[in-house]
């Protein structure tokens, strides 16, 4: 009886364990991310002839209906800035010289391309990083662990040894048969940089007469995001602008 029991109660933990590993990885989505003219927001600023503004994406709802997926708990923070420039003269933004503080007054760098990247690919890999592959291998892996608890069941064996045993031989043979076509299309690596330097607006000027909008990501350690102080320069005289926007 203790043991049947014993045995009732691994196939559940492996079952338990099964679905978190399931679910614990999102699916990357390419979202359009909407944005409105500066006038719009009241934390509109004016410096060098230009109206900038800027909306930080501290809600997790809010974060994961914009990007597709919880980009906050992959540990950035995105900051969207929004430039109106009616001005004469080519600006850009100082990264160096560019926080998020929020309401500890803590000051927060913005987060390196590279590590924004490799934050979000480690909480969408298992998602999509290969789209038909991990799908089919996963699903595989759940009937191979429910096969193999079963058979360990049967001829006596280590219940939960049987069952991983049997989602990695699940897993494997989900891949090999269903999945390589997902494993040799368009990597979504290469989706994640592309939205990433698409949608980083430091890198690049505004250029005079230009609405232009983009995001600057900062640490998801940081708690809500209370404003953002951000440096920009004039491209043609090198004039300097500390602006600060509350959220």
């Amino acid at each position: 009886m203790r043991q049947r029991m014993a045995i009732r109660e691994t196939v559940a933990g492996v079952m338990v364990f099964i679905l978190i590993f399931l679910v614990s990885c999102a699916r990357y989505e390419r979202k359009v991310v909407p944005f409105k003219l500066p006038s719009a927001y009241e934390n509109t600023v004016e410096a060098a002839g230009a109206d900038i503004a800027a909306k930080a994406y501290d809600d997790p709802k809010e974060a994961q209906a914009a990007f597709g997926f919880d980009i906050l708990d992959a540990g950035v923070l995105p900051v969207q800035v929004i430039f109106d420039n009616v001005g004469t003269h080519d600006l850009e933004i100082i990264s160096s010289s560019t926080f998020l503080v929020d309401t500890d007054s803590n000051l927060w760098p913005i987060l390196d391309a590279g590590l924004a990247y490799d934050r979000i690919s480690k909480k969408t890999e298992l998602g999509e990083v290969a789209p038909e592959g991990a799908k089919s291998g996963l699903l595989a892996g759940t009937a191979g662990a429910i096969i193999g608890a079963a058979i360990g069941i049967v001829t006596g064996q280590n219940v939960g040894d049987a069952a991983m045993k049997g989602a990695a031989v699940g897993a494997a043979a989900g891949i090999t048969m269903g999945g390589t076509r997902g494993l040799t299309d368009r990597s979504i690596q290469s989706e994640i940089r592309e939205d990433l330097q698409t949608r980083t607006l430091e890198r690049r000027a505004i250029r005079p007469n230009e609405v232009a909008h983009g995001f600057i990501f900062f640490p998801g350690e940081s708690n809500k995001a209370h404003e953002l102080r951000l440096t920009i320069r004039e491209v043609d005289t090198g004039v300097v602008h500390s602006l600060i926007m509350k959220f």
